[in-house]
């Protein structure tokens, strides 16, 4: 049975707060008060996915980038697009190419192999790209820890801008242009775009110059054409879904419902998915995300690239199947690393602050996702590491209460390269140093973290009376969308809740159907992954469930539904 979770309801907004907005459901102002957002113009903008700080000059960096490449386009010099190798890189490389080849521009892409060439840019192929005749490089979703490299590439004479929204480090790359709203200089209100985001930004800066060059002017075009990227390479990297996030993706998810590319109808179809289904947050996160990462996982992400960027039906469907197969192994491949780092962690009975578990057979495209099972499953800082040769490289995943990133920080003179988020981080160490940093690692992690204290935590929203829900009620916390990272969907917790029918459902009974009664009207409950409980409840049984509230619409009838999150018998 996994870790119980601590249940932690938000603290209840004063009651004066509510009485300023007497035409919004509490309920929603309650969601909107716990997640920060509790001023007039923060709910109105909220409400109607407004973000008005949206001037693309205000980011450091924009002015010298459009300078350059304008340049670069009125002179018909040679641009790259250096791109990484995920969902977020190949659709912000995507946006640049269509963006710059609309334009009139010589372009062409860079994505690194991350098995040849490894994360962000390497000497050998700023080399090759100087050689080939390329004037600029442009990064996009990486660049921000390369300082040595762009050193590198400035000595072979090539002007190099970076937008990457990474952790900054402690030296700024010595480019032409660093385009990344965390440098502590730049004035740019919203910290949090993606990747694509910045590349989204930089396209909508290039647009508004178009106007003043009459060759360039002749391109009848608007940046807006390229949310439907955007919205992808958001949702797939888990940026937080709120402020001009909020905004991007709506619009995005707007667009790829209206028309969406060849490439993506293929991948719907391949995965026997009605194209004509309303595509969510949820769509990319679970099933468009996963394909366009797997390509760069288990080999080159020119194929999600290819995908992305393909104009016909035709030769979109082999690629889409190439993505999907892809897709199958890379969740083999999880599956098996993921039961072997378990074993390390169940033999030291999961006693340690943190796990760095290495293996030569670990292929590096799925370490994180088997750290990011790993962590979720026992609440501990996990890196899952590959053992090459001469170097270890590795992917970390992290828990709210350690910034994982500041602790690759303390071992900054041990590793290779290295950078992240307060959640995720990548990482390269040489062999000889790797004993030194598990050392180094543990006694941080010893510092912070209290192994007893350690339980996931569930965030609920609010303990909810379900005789008083109405449908009009889940249509308002459905108009919250998108949710994910940032935004999550709204939970909700309610008592003493009575078992009427309860049965296994899904593949290997993993999974529980539920009825259950509030003391007024039954409710029709699902709880995923959760089928260890049958065997513990039993019928007429009270209940405390930690839900969402949802509509199930099924052989065309909709109607309420619980989707449970955490579940134990009332009287514990």
């Amino acid at each position: 049975m996994p870790m119980r979770a601590k249940w932690e309801v938000a603290l209840k907004a004063p009651k004066n707060h509510f009485d300023q907005f007497p035409d919004v459901p509490p309920l929603i102002v309650q969601i909107l008060f716990n997640r920060g957002i509790t001023a007039p113009d923060e709910i109105d903008s909220f409400l109607n996915h407004h973000w008005p700080h949206d001037d693309p000059f205000t980011l450091k960096g924009i002015p010298q980038a459009v300078d350059r490449l304008t340049r670069a386009l009125l002179n018909g010099e040679r641009i790259a697009v250096y791109g990484d190798y995920d969902a977020d890189g190949v659709t912000a490389t995507a946006l640049m190419m269509q963006l710059l080849s609309a334009l009139g521009g010589q372009v062409e892409p860079y994505i690194p192999n991350r098995f040849d060439e490894g994360y962000g840019l390497n000497n050998e192929a700023l080399a090759e790209l100087a050689e080939r005749g390329v004037a600029v490089v442009l990064t996009v979703d990486c660049g921000i820890r390369s300082v040595a490299e762009v050193e590198y590439g400035n000595s072979l004479g090539l002007d190099i801008i970076i937008t990457d929204h990474h952790h900054v480090g402690k030296e700024v790359p010595p480019a032409l242009a660093v385009i990344n709203p965390k440098q502590n200089d730049c004035p740019y209100p919203f910290k949090e775009l993606a990747g694509v985001g910045l590349a989204f930004k930089l396209a909508q800066a290039l647009v508004r110059t178009k106007a003043l060059y009459p060759r360039m002017r002749q391109a009848n075009f608007q940046a807006d054409e390229y949310l439907d990227l955007v919205a992808l390479g958001t949702v797939a990297d888990l940026a937080p879904l709120y402020g001009e996030n909020r905004k991007l993706v709506r619009q995005g998810l707007e667009a790829l419902n209206r028309s969406l590319r060849p490439g993506l109808t293929a991948l719907m179809a391949q995965n026997n998915t009605n194209s004509s289904r309303t595509i969510t947050a949820g769509t990319i996160g679970f099933t468009i995300g996963p394909r366009l990462n797997a390509a760069g996982r288990l080999d080159s992400a020119l194929a999600a690239y290819r995908l992305l960027m393909e104009r016909e039906a035709g030769p979109a469907a082999p690629l889409a199947r190439e993505l999907d197969q892809q897709n199958r192994e890379r969740q083999l491949l999880t599956e098996q690393t993921v039961a072997m780092a378990r074993d390390v962690i169940l033999k030291d009975n999961n006693q340690s602050p943190l796990y760095l578990i290495g293996h030569p057979d670990f292929n590096p495209g799925v370490v994180g996702l088997a750290a990011s099972r790993l962590c979720d499953e026992f609440y501990r800082p996990i890196l899952v590491a590959e053992h090459g040769p001469e170097f270890t490289k590795g992917s970390a995943r992290s828990i709210a209460e350690f910034h994982i990133t500041e602790a690759l920080d303390q071992c900054a003179d041990l590793l290779e390269r290295y950078g992240g988020h307060a959640a995720a981080a990548g990482f390269t160490v040489k062999n000889e140093n790797l004993a030194a940093f598990e050392q180094r690692l543990l006694a941080f992690a010893r510092q912070k973290l209290n192994i007893d204290e350690l339980r996931p935590t569930i965030l609920i929203d609010a303990e909810v009376n379900l005789r008083g829900v109405r449908p009009a009620l889940v249509e308002s916390i459905n108009e919250l969308q998108p949710f994910g990272y940032g935004n999550p969907t709204p939970r909700f917790m309610s008592k003493n809740l009575h078992i009427r029918h309860l049965r296994f459902v899904g593949r290997d009974n993993k999974h529980l159907r539920l009825t259950l009664h509030d003391g007024r009207q039954e409710w029709s409950a699902i709880a995923f992954r959760q089928g260890h409980w049958a065997e513990k409840l039993r019928p007429a049984q009270a209940i405390d469930i930690v839900y969402n509230l949802e509509f199930n619409e099924w052989n065309g009838t909709r109607s309420m539904q619980l989707n449970i999150v955490d579940l134990h018998p009332s009287e514990e």
